[in-house]
């Protein structure tokens, strides 16, 4: 089955990337079903025979029987809508036969896993914001013969299709300017262009690869976990990526480019993003133990699938690891951000202290001659004796601004001076030690003696 068919058309990566159609899976008869929001929200039905095979069918919720398992997606939008909202998606497409009870199970937010009227209720949502990329939601309901899951947005690998007739099995080649799109030559290979490579480098986890089609309920409820565990492990898989190269723009960028991020605020915002990530890691470890606990008393659930959700848990406590060291170095950057900036501060208050200093004095000298009294020496403005008096007064404001530049001068001349005499002291002891150790050596292999050390 293929979810990323319902993705919309102007995913271009998504589009080259899948291209499995479902014209070959058999479609069992498929109803319309009536709802109050058409279009709203993305669903799935599929029914497994046990054997390795998967059909389409129609949305009724009905259950499996003997080795059949049913299994229903619903999609939810990753738009700005309240939780009321996706409740109210929720129960025009899942009641009857839910009820009020199984749906506040599975679209509240935080962690749950119990039984709610006889199935197996977990779910893994944060409460963050439904439009942001760091807020998962993953819900489901799992009895004997049928699954239910509700999904915020895509989950990639969610699906099955066949290998052989994904991307993946293709043999690549290097895009030229002489290929169009989709265009095959013999022996070259499957043109594939750039931008779908960056994408598929940003994946741990590949679309369609190594995704068998379940056998089992138990294998289907592994297999929606550990694509919940791959969808975790991608993004912070982009997070990485993202972060190496914002260090190297911070290595090469000068005062534009670090002035731009702390106006854009770009780590606090990063550094949020991992907190959400970090709390849906939370849920998780809060919520695969106690799936495991209450799966390994269900007669229906494989004991080698147990070992899988352990594995899982494994994973997902590494993955935690993972993202905080992640946030230390975010915490890193902008801590050399902020010491840049106290640095510039400081180098602006440097050069207004240097020039308040250096006007101070002059401003007082002009401001006690400026003074409108009698007896201020030089601004008797008749007398020939005192024709000079401006340029005496010049003359002192010179000399105040040498005596403060001389002062400000003063500490380095006064630590050359003390260098360079410790210096030359150095030196002289030194060639006056040389030559008495000199003279002593040659007093000594005179006599023919040892040299005492």
């Amino acid at each position: 089955m293929d979810l990323a068919e319902e993705e919309p058309a102007g995913d271009g990566e998504m589009e080259e990337l899948v291209r499995v159609s479902s014209a070959n899976i058999p479609l069992v008869e498929n109803h319309l079903h009536r709802t109050h929001f058409p279009g709203m929200v993305r669903k799935k039905a599929y029914i497994f025979d046990g054997l390795g095979n998967y059909y389409n069918k129609e949305w009724d919720l009905a259950e499996g029987s003997g080795q059949e398992f049913c299994w229903y997606h619903v999609e939810l939008p990753k738009g700005n809508q309240k939780l009321s909202q996706s409740a109210q998606y929720l129960i025009d497409v899942l009641c009857p036969p839910l009820k009020l009870q199984d749906i506040l199970s599975l679209v509240s937010n935080g962690p749950f896993c119990g039984h709610v009227d006889g199935a197996l209720v977990f779910r893994v949502n944060s409460p963050g914001p439904p439009a942001s990329n760091f807020t998962f939601r993953l819900a489901a309901r799992v009895t004997e013969n049928s699954v239910i899951t509700i999904s915020l947005g895509r989950v990639p690998r969610l699906g099955f299709s066949p290998v052989g007739q994904s991307l993946l099995s293709e043999i690549p080649s290097v895009e030229s300017p002489s290929y169009h799109r989709g265009e095959r030559k013999e022996g070259s290979g499957f043109v594939i262009r750039e931008h779908v490579l960056e994408f598929l480098l940003t994946m741990n986890h590949s679309e369609e690869a190594d995704n068998p089609v379940p056998k089992s309920v138990s294998k289907l409820v592994v297999h929606i976990l550990d694509t919940h565990v791959d969808h975790l492990q991608d993004v912070v898989t982009k997070l990485e990526m993202e972060l190496d190269s914002v260090e190297l723009e911070l290595d090469r960028g000068g005062f534009a480019l670090k002035k731009e991020m702390l106006d854009e605020r770009r780590f606090p915002k990063m550094h949020l993003n991992l907190q959400r990530l970090l709390q849906v890691i939370a849920h998780g470890e809060q919520v695969f133990p106690r799936v495991k606990e209450k799966c390994s008393s269900k007669h229906w659930f494989a004991t080698e699938d147990i070992g899988s959700l352990e594995e899982m848990i494994g994973r997902l406590r590494r993955l935690k690891e993972n993202v905080g060291f992640l946030a230390n170095r975010v915490n890193a950057l902008q801590a050399g951000l902020d010491s840049w900036q106290s640095e510039q501060i400081n180098r602006k208050l440097y050069y207004l202290s240097f020039l308040s200093i250096i006007f101070l004095p002059l401003s007082v000298i002009t401001g006690v001659f400026g003074m409108n009294v009698g007896g201020v020496p030089w601004t008797v403005q008749k007398d020939p004796a005192l024709k000079d008096g401006f340029r005496n007064v010049l003359a002192l404001c010179v000399a105040m601004l040498l005596l403060v530049l001389l002062c400000f001068i003063f500490p380095a001349l006064y630590t050359r001076l003390t260098a360079w005499h410790r210096r030359r002291s150095l030196r002289r002891s030194w060639s006056h030690n040389q030559r008495s150790f000199l003279k002593r050596t040659i007093g000594i292999q005179e006599r023919g003696g040892y040299l005492r050390i």
